[in-house]
């Protein structure tokens, strides 16, 4: 019986959990494998037939060639694991993520000094159950601000 996941309407969040591990292990065992010099030696010399020796799905696999991390994550990857790709290519993590937002990494440097993506920006459809969780949240942050705003001014 699968257990109930609350945390499944999470808008543009995928949350590693046993199930997405069990998919993805394949997946996250071959981004470790590239920790090894010579492993990611083998994997820039020849990309499929490094793929190849790994149980992976062909979804899997086509994800990684083209570096779609997003379809990696949802296909069981870690972010953590992943970034072994993205060192292997002689990328940051920085660039790694704008690229997994839209963006390039001056606008993604720019948005997470600033504090982020803005939950409204994220804010899922009207009339599912995480759009209540949401207004619930939000309404928590509004009065959370007039009670700072109130106690800044000396007023209650």
């Amino acid at each position: 019986m699968a257990l109930d996941k609350p945390y499944k309407d999470i808008p543009g969040t995928t949350v590693f959990d046993a199930d997405q591990a069990r998919v993805g292990y394949p997946l996250n065992m071959f981004c470790m494998s590239l920790m090894k010099e010579a492993n990611r030696a083998a994997f820039k010399a020849d990309q499929r037939a490094y793929l190849d020796q790994w149980p992976m799905s062909e979804d899997q696999k086509l994800a990684v060639i083209a570096r779609d991390y997003n379809r990696m994550i949802a296909l069981g990857g870690n972010i953590y694991f992943l970034a072994k790709i993205f060192a292997t290519d002689g990328k940051s993590f920085q660039y790694a993520a704008a690229l997994m937002t839209g963006m390039t990494q001056e606008q993604y440097a720019a948005m997470m000094l600033h504090g982020g993506r803005t939950p409204v920006a994220d804010a899922p459809a009207a009339g599912t159950p995480a759009a209540g969780a949401a207004a619930a949240g939000a309404a928590a942050v509004d009065s959370s601000a007039a009670a700072t705003s109130a106690v800044k001014s000396g007023s209650d």
